[in-house]
């Protein structure tokens, strides 16, 4: 039995490129044209899985209602916590903090911002939505409409890869990830099929 995941990231929010985190904006007229533009006429989809922030649920729900799929929310699909740095730009951040980032880029584990989710943390709770995603829609072609972070951890889970490292992957506002888990009995074999791809 063949899981076909499609990952995408929101488009941009009001307020442009900052360290968002959990801050809950919507998505800008930008936004709301990059994703557009990203599905266009295409839902292949089954169900359609969302984060239950604004930038990716109001989408969803869209997408959802337009082509009458199923939507559902998965709380654990929501970005990581930025603690101190929520809302603030990079250039912001190097202003205040001196060093911080690079700091944090080479060890996100030890050098992440007072207040911010530990990224092991962020590791289980995605790592737990995936084993509920291939628990209730095994054999399905699912839509999940996420955030750069969660697409990070999920390749990190995917590709085994160690989760300190996951900042070197980069991903686009309205970027699709696409990836197929082979299910055998009780073991799944997943594969990354494609990174910034189209439908």
């Amino acid at each position: 039995m063949m899981t076909t995941v499609d990952l995408i990231r929101h488009g941009e929010p009001v307020g442009g490129r900052k360290y968002r985190g959990q801050i809950d904006d919507p998505l800008s007229e930008k936004g709301w044209s990059q994703m557009r533009a990203a599905v266009a006429d295409h839902c292949p989809w089954d169900t359609i899985i969302t984060s239950p922030l604004t930038r990716c649920a109001e989408f969803a729900n869209e997408l959802s209602e337009r082509h009458q799929r199923a939507l559902k929310f998965e709380p654990n699909f929501k970005e990581i916590g930025f603690g101190d740095w929520e809302g603030k730009t990079a250039a912001e951040i190097q202003t205040e903090m001196p060093g911080a980032l690079e700091a944090f880029w080479r060890d996100p584990i030890k050098e992440r911002p007072n207040g911010a989710e530990p990224l092991i943390e962020f590791q289980k709770r995605i790592e737990s939505a995936w084993d509920k995603l291939l628990t209730h829609h095994s054999g399905q072609h699912l839509l999940v409409v996420c955030h750069a972070g969660v697409i990070r951890m999920s390749m990190q889970y995917i590709l085994g890869m160690p989760p300190e490292h996951v900042f070197r992957i980069k991903v686009a506002n309205a970027g699709i990830t696409r990836v197929q888990i082979d299910h055998d009995g009780e073991k799944n074999y997943p594969q990354l099929i494609f990174h910034h791809g189209q439908l």
